[in-house]
């Protein structure tokens, strides 16, 4: 009989000492996770489906503003209760392997997306020899699991676009916007721009904004003269645009929709944070050029299992899914130092958070992971503060003042990602993987390993 390696018995020794805390986490803030969940979550094995959920720019102050306002100091958001939680580094490279502090979500993205590290603004390429490593979706699709990816963003911005495109800028996003990737072009023999890669993939459902982007022309190759959106339909894909066409679309055939000629409009407004602070003010829980028929991240999360799950039992298949879903605009309404619009965003990806746990709750071969690409810029500050940056004051739903803090950039600049670990969250088969302080690539191996993909 073989002797445990050193690695194992560390390892044994690690999940008996994680049980050992994990299983308390009963609160009477609000965590609901019982003892035989978070045993599950250690357990380890094989999933079928995995979920990953990621709050672009969502590091633990925008969890922190959303909770305070939301639900209340001593409330839990659903994204707090989960029965496993660890941290884990985001930082990017430069072109020769040494430490870039900073991320970008091209760079973040590209690390869990393929285990390798990447510089700053490529997608799913090396840093140094700018080569396509293949992605968690490819692997997936290869190995015969259904693939969706949701957003609120383009679905060729960053995060999306790391799963289902290589190229060497985050900027070549439609077939017009190659002026940086002149390598990957259809013309010099690549795979082209972001929209097109993504169609080209055949992913089962992509869901987000981004039509500009697909009303764009194709320029050389088997599509050239048709838009992008028209390459789709060639390749089999149902193209919606609104709530009432995701409704009616029937799984089998792939599904690309398309509801904002850019980003998703944000679901909050309110005043942006200014020099001097604001006054106090409330949220407005609504925004007037955000279009009625527009669907909620849950409600395309939700639409998006269960087309994923329906193909997988028309094909009588015995792998289940791989499904990425992003809230994108807490990144971007921080860039924007735009509180309530952040604290939106991020009550929006809560609930989607909501539906993966609700749907794995009744399928607990489904492992669902929750976590940021990077930090940001928005801290709690306390009232009697004078920030020097931009700040506003919020009155929370407990009838309280909250100052929010943007301080990262000069005043009338985008303000910046920071460097900072950020949370990781997970339940289901090898979510104790989460567990302690890993690397961002480190996510690529346990979803690879969750799903068994070779």
């Amino acid at each position: 009989m073989r002797r445990p390696s050193r690695r194992h018995l560390t390892i044994a020794t690690a999940l008996a000492a994680a049980g050992a805390t994990a299983v308390v986490v009963t609160t009477t803030a609000g965590a609901s996770d019982s003892k035989e969940q978070a045993e599950r979550a250690i357990k380890g094995g094989k999933a079928k489906n995995v979920i990953l959920l990621i709050g672009d720019g969502m590091g633990d102050s925008e969890i922190t503003l959303a909770r305070d306002y939301t639900v209340g100091a001593n409330g839990r958001l659903n994204m707090d209760k989960f029965p496993l939680t660890g941290a884990y580094t985001t930082y990017a490279v430069h072109e020769d392997g040494t430490p870039d502090y900073v991320t970008d979500s091209a760079a973040s993205g590209t690390g869990w997306a393929t285990g390798v590290k990447t510089v700053n603004g490529r997608i799913s390429k090396t840093p140094g020899t700018d080569k396509a490593v293949p992605t968690l979706l490819e692997l997936a699709q290869k190995n015969g699991y259904a693939t969706g990816s949701v957003t609120t963003a383009e679905l060729t911005d960053a995060t999306p676009a790391v799963l289902a495109a290589h190229v060497t800028d985050r900027s070549c996003q439609g077939p017009a916007d190659m002026a940086k990737c002149q390598a990957d072009t259809i013309a010099r023999g690549g795979p082209g721009s972001i929209a097109e890669q993504s169609v080209n993939h055949k992913a089962d459902v992509l869901l987000g904004g981004g039509k500009q982007r697909f009303d764009q022309k194709v320029t050389d190759g088997a599509y050239k003269g048709l838009t992008v959106t028209e390459q789709a339909e060639k390749l089999g894909y149902q193209v919606v645009t609104d709530n009432a066409g995701l409704k009616k679309v029937k799984a089998g055939k792939p599904v690309l929709g398309l509801f904002a000629a850019g980003n998703v409009p944000t679901e909050w407004t309110g005043k942006p944070a200014a020099v001097g602070g604001t006054a106090p003010q409330r949220c407005v829980n609504s925004n007037p050029n955000r279009p009625a028929a527009t669907p909620s991240l849950a409600d395309s999360a939700v639409k998006a299992i269960q087309l994923l799950e329906a193909k997988q039992q028309q094909k009588h298949s015995k792998q289940g899914f791989f499904l990425q879903i992003e809230g994108a605009s807490i990144d971007k309404q921080d860039h924007a130092a735009d509180p309530c619009g952040q604290i939106g965003e991020t009550a929006a990806f809560d609930r989607a958070v909501k539906a993966a746990r609700a749907y794995a709750a009744t399928h607990p071969d489904t492992l669902v992971v929750t976590t940021a690409d990077h930090g940001h810029t928005s801290q709690i500050v306390p009232l009697e503060a004078n920030p020097p940056g931009l700040s506003s004051t919020l009155l929370t739903n407990e009838g309280q003042q909250l100052k929010v803090n943007y301080s990262t950039n000069t005043p009338g600049q985008s303000q910046e990602h920071t460097g900072t670990q950020v949370r990781i969250a997970a339940q289901g088969p090898q979510a104790y993987r989460v567990l302690g302080v890993t690397n961002q690539t480190d996510l690529f191996t346990t979803i690879r390993e969750a799903l068994r993909l070779r």
